[in-house]
Order: C-alpha cells, then sequence, then structure tokens
C-alpha cells in the first residue's frame, strides 16, 4: 500500500481518493481491494482520527492477501509516516 498526502489547512475535513490499478487484478479483485482500504481507513480514522488534507491511498497486490489487523497497523505507520515529512 502506499499513502500520499497532501496537506490543507483551508478544508474542514479530510478527502480520501482511492486507486488500484490493472496489475493488481480483475474488477472484482480491485474493488474488494478498495474495499479493504476503505475500511481499514474508517476504522483507524476512528481510532486516531485524520488530519486535514488530500489523501491518496494505492493498493498493491499483496494489500488483498494482508491480514486486515497488519493492514491497519500498516495504515497507521504509514499515515504517521506522511505526517512527518
Amino acid at each position: 500500500m502506499v499513502v500520499q498526502l497532501l496537506p490543507d489547512d483551508s478544508s474542514a475535513e479530510a478527502r480520501v481518493g482511492f486507486t488500484v490499478t490493472k496489475k493488481v487484478g480483475n474488477s472484482v479483485i480491485r474493488n474488494r481491494t478498495r474495499r479493504r482500504l476503505r475500511e481499514a481507513l474508517r476504522l483507524v480514522a476512528k481510532e486516531e482520527g485524520l488530519p486535514t488534507g488530500d489523501f491518496v491511498l494505492i493498493g498493491r497486490d499483496k494489500t488483498r492477501l494482508r491480514d486486515f489487523s497488519e493492514l491497519k497497523e500498516d495504515l497507521k505507520r504509514a499515515l504517521r509516516k506522511c505526517l512527518e515529512k
């Protein structure tokens, strides 16, 4: 998974986009991967909150196979890393 962030203090809330390329698989697999990312982000945002800005989450092939609790931890780590820069 790749997380990109464009900080934006003028926005009242975070805007999020999800993308998964055809390299990951057919449309069913891509949609499942996108849903997993969306749910992981929802749970992380509920626990820790999200900073304002524009986020893009890019799903990779291993995203769909990753254990969900590990996926959430990966997302938390990626968000923290984005905020450090």
